[in-house]
């Protein structure tokens, strides 16, 4: 049973299942992916993170390492991911009035990209900030997750406007 079209969205096969993308013909390319998200809280939980006088200790390091080891299990997490041979992984975080905005940079020589490592490093980065901090503020609100930029492979650069 074939269906007329194929799906445009390359986790489908042909049938439309779910199936893993096949990249072994695809040539290994420097891959860089950066990624950035904010959790938005009280001007008096940022201040608990700026001062590191949060109850649980260094919010940021935490939360950086948590960040570099989300991007390392990101096929872990994601059923349909490669699992990647990362070169890099950097996590920063920007503190701002009632807010932490975290931004991370993957990179990896291989066949695929690691816009999702990127993306799971934020993600997981903005999760530790709000479990360390949970205490002093539930009302924190993690968005604006987006891939800035991406480099190599067949489809170029990508770079948020």
């Amino acid at each position: 049973m074939t269906p007329t079209h194929p799906s445009p969205l390359t986790h489908f096969d042909a049938q439309g299942q779910a199936h893993m993308v096949d990249v072994a013909a695809k040539p290994h390319t420097h891959r860089v992916a950066v990624a950035t998200g904010r959790i938005s809280m009280l001007a008096s939980t940022q201040a608990l993170i700026a001062q590191g006088t949060a109850k649980k200790g260094d919010v940021l390091g935490i939360a950086r390492i948590a960040g570099i080891q989300a991007a390392k299990k990101t096929s872990d997490l994601i059923p349909l991911c490669h699992p990647l041979a990362i070169t890099r992984v950097a996590v920063a975080f920007e503190l701002e009035p009632a807010a932490v905005q975290c931004t991370a940079s993957v990179e990896t020589v291989g066949p695929t990209g690691v816009e999702m490592e990127a993306l799971c490093a934020v993600q997981i980065a903005l999760l530790t900030i709000y479990d360390m901090c949970k205490a002093a503020d539930r009302g924190m609100m993690i968005g604006e997750v987006r891939v800035l930029e991406k480099h190599g492979g067949k489809s170029g650069s990508f770079v948020a406007g």
